[in-house]
């Protein structure tokens, strides 16, 4: 594709203006569809299952799909410009190449692959985490096939972190009981839910390319085959905690406090996932994110001020990783039954 909008047919429209997406009414992809919706500049199909009872905002357009069915997927990809995946981890193994393969066979120029986390260009915690090749091998396949895609590095997510239980960022707030990694004063980039959405639904609103050879402003294109980088704060346990004292109205003394050293936890999870404990990934991945000499801060990278992403308040985004408690309790106990 020539890289001015100017050097287009002349039916080109410089703007990104059909989305699908995978996982729309999901932890991160709601988020991103609730975004997109308030720039009133897209048209979103949801992929779903015929047997999916997940409700979608309104204004959404739903699509219903086989995924073991690739003609279901291409069809409902027919005519899209960017698919955006959004899984759980639980997903089969091989649905994110399966949507690829749909995608390439549709015509679809970009992808957003699944993987809103850590800093790709982060070799070794990716492979510590078991993570980074994966997510690589995604990429590998989208370029192959003759496709472009944009990754979101943010982060944990921050409310979705806290609200997990111990295993994450270490609180358990039925027992009201923390594990703080070493000292406490690691300090990593997270994200909001909400701020991801943001993020992407900015990059999705930019110009697809420049207008012409003295079109400075940020596009599309400049994110092609790299990644967005973003983040809501940068935090160590003990900024966490403070913020939790402040919203709960605890001290200290209200709390059992417990110390781990980060790379004996990261150890132990990694045993207990070889011995087929899958539950103890949580515990292995936030446990290495903290590591003392490599660390997961990717604010130096951040592209907030380019999106103009708003600043956001700290003790308004522990609240709501607290409020989430409760619903990712009733969530387990749902699927539990």
């Amino acid at each position: 594709m020539p890289k001015y909008a100017k050097d287009q047919s002349v039916d080109f429209k410089n703007t990104i203006e059909r989305v699908a997406i995978v996982g729309a009414g999901g932890t991160i992809g709601l988020h991103i569809t609730n975004a997109l919706l308030e720039t009133g500049r897209h048209t979103i199909t949801a992929l779903s299952r015929k047997s999916s009872g997940k409700k979608l905002p309104e204004g959404v357009l739903v699509a219903s799909v086989d995924y073991d069915d690739e003609a279901t997927v291409v069809a409902a990809l027919k005519g899209q410009q960017i698919l955006i995946i959004t899984m759980a981890t639980t997903a089969p193994r091989d649905t994110h190449s399966k949507l690829v393969q749909a995608a390439a066979k549709a015509g679809i120029p970009y992808v957003m692959p699944n993987g809103y986390g850590a800093d790709i260009e982060n070799i070794k915690l990716g492979e510590d985490t078991m993570l980074g090749p994966k997510a690589k091998a995604n990429r590998d396949e989208i370029e192959s096939l003759g496709m472009q895609w944009i990754t979101v590095c943010c982060g944990f997510w921050y409310d979705y972190s806290l609200a997990g239980g111990e295993t994450r960022f270490g609180f358990d707030f039925d027992k009201r009981s923390l594990t703080i990694y070493d000292d406490g004063n690691i300090k990593n980039s997270v994200s909001t839910l909400a701020q991801v959405g943001r993020a992407v639904a900015k990059v999705l609103s930019l110009n697809e390319l420049p207008v012409d050879e003295k079109d400075t402003n940020f596009t599309l294109s400049m994110f092609l085959n790299k990644s967005v980088y973003l983040k809501s704060f940068v935090l160590s346990q003990n900024d966490m905690f403070e913020s939790v004292k402040r919203v709960t109205g605890t001290t200290d003394a209200d709390w059992t406090i417990t110390h781990e050293d980060t790379k004996k936890r990261y150890e132990e999870g990694l045993a207990e996932m070889k011995a087929g404990n899958m539950a103890a990934f949580g515990k292995l991945l936030y446990a290495r994110a903290f590591y003392p000499d490599d660390n997961n801060d990717l604010s130096a990278k951040a592209h907030n001020e380019l999106l103009e992403l708003p600043e956001e308040s700290l003790d308004e985004s522990t609240k709501a990783g607290i409020d989430l408690v409760e619903v990712l309790q009733r969530r387990v106990e749902r699927i539990a039954a």
